[in-house]
């Protein structure tokens, strides 16, 4: 079973966000790594960069698979994790320890639109 914390909101895709203020904290769900195995190649946007709900802002490349990533808030991004650049298999160690994105979101009512971790769970297990 992977782990969900409560703590947090979900997208669909399996993106995770953190709020604090108008910061949103983007990363993959521990369900998401375990899907795709062996990370090695994390696509991150530019800070700067502008990203919408629901839309790519990247990729996450694995020895088997390659996902997009969408991301689950508008806004700018003020930060990526560069350590991920290096070791992009931090995500496969802890998904939620290990963010990819910081964005200053532009409209955080857009968090209403998240799954919370009982409805996520659900997800995953359909």
């Amino acid at each position: 079973m992977s782990k969900i914390l409560d703590d947090l909101r979900y997208a669909e895709s399996h993106e995770w966000v953190k709020v604090d203020g108008d910061i949103a904290t983007v990363g993959i769900s521990d369900y998401a790594q375990h899907a795709l195995g062996n990370i090695v190649y994390v696509d991150m946007p530019e800070v700067g960069d502008e990203v919408s709900q629901g839309e790519d802002f990247g990729a996450v490349e694995s020895v088997k698979a390659a996902s997009d990533l969408l991301s689950p808030v508008s806004g700018e991004v003020v930060e990526i994790n560069e350590a991920l650049e290096d070791e992009p298999e931090l995500l496969n160690q802890d998904a939620y320890a290990n963010w990819i994105m910081k964005v200053k979101m532009s409209d955080p009512s857009e968090i209403d639109n998240l799954l919370d971790g009982a409805a996520y769970a659900k997800l995953c297990e359909e």
